[in-house]
Order: structure tokens, then sequence, then C-alpha cells
């Protein structure tokens, strides 16, 4: 577990990391962004009430060529949008990047409203309509049309960095989220809840975009509507906090210094590449995952089902996004220390250090604080050691072996492998050793707790409410990225690509659930990131044509909607 996190740190680290400088990742988004917003004359204010009007029908033709219609286009592409990242992915920003990553994340949905609009005019433009009628497209699809066969190579690093993406961001992301919140709210071991919400998952994906279509539209207002009737209630309850909320979100995403997660020495940098971060991972506005589902709808004017995506960052990121960080903020919970009990495996992601060693500021342990040898455990305390978990420091830490206090040895050698020993010298399995004691939250169990404090006037459980959102989140956008890493197999490989990659697919949720977060989110930033950064070049390149589409199809549906 130990060699597997450093690879997945050093991949992640190339992409998203840049010592006293913007990553080029972060700033890639936000110029790409920014250029696109201009270019399309604000689209995201100017035709918002046109996209609710597509997606409302008001333009529907069912002869149109495609698979399904424009609100099971958006459904699909929502349910893998509007998931994980609107509530894990939101905490573990405001936990590295402090409340300040939340107005970042913000302005990047924003801005993300006109990449998504353009890349997805680009996929219908470009789709390719197969003998029996199914549809496939994307980024791969509109490189290589486009630019031509000489700029192949490219369409197909995309294709795979989208296969790659898809067992990442997509897929155990979404696994571990679900399982964690399982154990933290139930007990339930991770492996159940990974088999349970596997087979789930393959029982829908076998059916292809159809059947993918059909289930999303019926989950996505379910899931959504239930999670943003609660976070309203969270905010009414908490009316007179509100103020001051907003203003911490709002001065912390300029400040130079403060706390973040609880640990002093934060930068604007460190904030606004987290708040960026995790908006990409939410909108996937720019990375090119949305646009194989909008290829798919049933439409013959490109730019319609433009205007029908560029409602997702809106709603995802401007609306939930925000709502997230708001609440985890107001409630407060984001810098305390919460109980916590976790066994001592390499999935949880335990520390041993020297007593009196701090955390980073990015969550890191120095190299000499880190500890190897033993210590003695008397009474289930430690003697000269700490143990670091979240990225703090467990307070109050006590071991414990079937239920009562443990006596014996910690021994840790190369590597940080930890091994125990009772009061006789045997070997105790690490699995047995339960660990207790209060430390920061992160991912989905900080929203469950802010969730739980902010509706316990009226409902005692509010955290289970984010239990059941994490679930059907989980279970929904998995279901959408099967069919983008589906679409892409299908270009490199051909049709009988399809099922190994399926089989593939859902081995890696299983996967997902059962290994350490830092491991799972890591290896998501870095496929995030890579199948992104062709995409990002692309559209900025191609967005004159877009720009000149969307002039001409903007003309004439004004036209029609004056009955003219």
């Amino acid at each position: 577990m130990g060699d597997l996190q450093a690879a997945v740190d050093w991949l992640s680290g190339l992409i998203w990391n840049t010592p006293d400088a913007l990553p080029f990742m972060v700033i890639l988004l936000l110029f790409t962004g920014l250029f696109l917003t201009v270019r399309m004359g604000f689209i995201q204010v100017r035709r918002l009430g046109h996209s609710v009007r597509v997606v409302m029908g008001r333009y529907d033709d069912p002869d149109d060529a495609g698979d399904v219609t424009h609100f099971q286009a958006l459904s699909s592409a929502l349910s893998a949008t509007v998931g994980i990242g609107n509530i894990a992915g939101v905490a573990t920003a405001i936990h590295y990047g402090g409340p300040g990553a939340v107005f970042w994340l913000w302005v990047t949905g924003f801005i993300g409203m006109a990449s998504k609009f353009t890349e997805c005019t680009l996929a219908q433009k470009y789709r390719v309509i197969h003998e029996d009628g199914s549809v496939s497209g994307g980024p791969m699809y509109y490189i290589e049309k486009a630019f031509g066969s000489r700029w192949k190579w490219l369409a197909v690093t995309f294709a795979a960095c989208a296969v790659v993406s898809s067992f990442g961001s997509g897929n155990s992301i979404q696994a571990f989220t679900m399982a964690d919140s399982f154990r933290s709210d139930f007990g339930i071991p991770n492996w159940i809840s990974g088999l349970v919400s596997t087979v789930l998952v393959g029982m829908v994906i076998i059916g292809g975009i159809r059947r993918i279509g059909l289930v999303a539209s019926r989950l996505v207002p379910l899931m959504g509507g239930l999670y943003v009737l609660c976070g309203l209630l969270v905010v009414a309850l908490n009316l007179p906090a509100l103020p001051e909320a907003v203003a911490t979100i709002v001065g912390s995403a300029f400040s130079t210094s403060g706390m973040i997660g609880g640990f002093a020495g934060s930068t604007f940098i460190f904030t606004l590449t987290w708040g960026v971060k995790r908006g990409l991972f939410s909108n996937e506005a720019g990375q090119g995952s949305a646009p194989i589902a909008h290829a798919a709808a049933k439409t013959d004017e490109p730019v319609r089902e433009g205007a029908v995506a560029l409602m997702e960052p809106f709603i995802d990121t401007v609306v939930v996004c925000f709502m997230t960080g708001l609440i985890i903020v107001l409630m407060g919970t984001w810098d305390e220390k919460h109980d916590d009990a976790v066994t001592f495996t390499p999935k949880s992601s335990l520390t041993v250090v020297m007593a009196g060693s701090e955390v980073q500021p990015n969550g890191g342990v120095l190299d000499v604080d880190r500890f190897q040898g033993e210590d003695r455990v008397v009474s289930g305390r430690l003697q000269t050691t700490s143990l670091v978990r979240n990225h703090s420091i467990m307070d109050d830490c006590r071991l414990e072996v079937g239920g009562a206090p443990m006596n014996g040895l910690l021994r840790v050698g190369p590597g940080g492998i930890v091994t125990f020993e009772d009061g006789t010298g045997q070997a105790i399995p690490g699995d047995d050793v339960i660990v207790q004691g209060r430390n920061l939250l992160n991912g989905s169990p900080l929203t469950a707790a802010s969730f739980k404090r902010g509706l316990a006037p009226i409902i005692p459980f509010g955290n289970l409410l984010v239990t059941i959102a994490v679930f059907l989140f989980a279970i929904s956008t998995a279901i959408s990225w099967s069919y983008y890493g589906d679409r892409a197999a299908k270009y490199l490989f051909g049709e009988q690509g399809v099922l190994p990659y399926r089989v593939a697919f859902l081995a890696m949720h299983f996967l997902g659930a059962v290994v350490a977060l830092e491991v799972v989110w890591g290896f998501g930033d870095a496929a995030l990131g890579l199948m992104a950064i062709p995409n990002l070049f692309t559209i900025m390149i191609l967005s004159g044509q877009v720009k000149k589409d969307s002039d001409d199809y903007f003309q004439r549906m004004d036209r029609f909607d004056r009955g003219g």
C-alpha cells in the first residue's frame, strides 16, 4: 500500500503540484474557461433560459437521429457530475484548502459552463452514427475528424486517458466514498458494500446507453432533489450565521495565510489549487467526459445540445457544490476534531510519528518525524509515539483488542510497516487492533457530520440522509462513467473491446471500495488531469467553429421563439 501511495502521489504531483506557483493544470483550466467565456459572449448568462426550454422538450423531434432525449442525455451526464464530488469532493477541498477553496470551486463552475457548452457542441457536430442507428461521439471523434488522420494519435491518447479516468474518478472514488459512508454510519465492512454496489452497477451497464439514460433520468432528479432540500433546511435553520460563513469563504479565498484543515501556513495558491481541482472533479467541464453522453442525444442541432450541457456546471457546482461547502463552513465542522474508530490496516492510512510532531500544511509528515522502532502500549495508550489520520494528530488515542485496552508492543519497520505483539510476545493481526480517538474528518464523513449538526433541531439522523445520497450518487455516477469508458474502449479496440472493458470496470469498482482514501483520490486526480489536457487544447482551437455555429443557431431560434 505504501509503494502504491508513493506511485500515485508522484503521478498526481506531476499534473497538479508546482511548488510556489500555480500548477499547470490550474492555469490551463482557468485560462480555457475564461477564454471561452469571453469568446462565446458570456453564453452561460445570455442563454441559460434557452437551455431550460430545450430540456423541457420545447424543441424535441422524435425523428431526429440519436439514442436518448435531451433530458436523458442531460440526466446521464449529470449523474456522472452531480455525485460524490458534490459531497466528498467539496469536503476534501475544504479539508486541504480551507473555506476559500469553496469560492474558487464556484468560479470554476461558472466559467466551466462555457467550456461544457463548447465541447458538447463539438461532440454533436462530429459524432458518428453507426449502421444500427447507435451513436458514438466525444473528443476522440472530433479531434480526429476536425484535424484529420495525422492527429489521430491525439485522439487515441484522449481515448486511452478516458479509459484510465473511468476506472479512477468515475468509478473507484465513487465506490470508496459509498463504502466509507456505510462503514462510518453502520459499521458495514467496505468489502460488503463494494460487492453489493458492484453487482448493482453491473446489472445496469450491460444494457448500454439506453438503459443508462433511463435509470439516470429516474435517479438524478430523486437524489438531487433530496440533497438540495436537506441543504436548504440546514441553511434555513442557521440563517443568523449565514453572513459570517459567506464572509469566511470569500475572505479565505484571497488570504495568503491562515488555517487550513486545522494547520497554520496555508497559501493563496494552495487554496486556489484545491478549489479548481475539486471543481473539475465535480463538474468535469473541459475534461471531455460529458461530450460522450451528449453526442447520443436525439437532435440535428449540435448547438442545441451544447446549450443543454451548459446547465450541468450550473446545477452541479454553482448550486449544489456551493451549498455543500457553505453548510460545512456554516456548521464549523471542518476544523474540529471528531470521535473516530478504525482498524489498524493499510487502508486506514494511519501514520506513526514521534510524540510532539506536527502535520505540515499540505497534510504531510516530515521524514524526521516518522517513527521507526518499537513503542510500548500500556492500558491502550502509546508511550512515546502519536498517530496521524486524516492529516491530523489523533487526540486521546486508545488502542483496543477484543474490546479491551491493549497491552503489548507496537513495532514500526522500514516503509512504515506496523506489527503488534501482546504481553506474551504473540503477534496480533492489525485488523484486530481498533484505534479510538479524535481527529479531523475528511470526505463524506465530514459532510455527513455537518448535515447531522445542521438538521439536529428537526431530524436526529441528518447524517443518514447524506449516506443515502452518497449511495445514489455513487451508483449513478459509476453507471454513467462506465458508458464513457465503454465508448473510448470501442474507439480504441472495436466492439470486441467493450466486454473486457466492462469486466475490468466492475473489478476496479470493487477494488476502489477496499483501498485507502489517499490512494483512490490521488489516482482519480491524476487520471482526470491526463484526460483533460488534450481536450482543453482542442476545444480552444475549434472554438471559432462553435462561435460561428452558435451565432447562426441562436438567430434562427430567436425568430422561432418570436413565432417568426
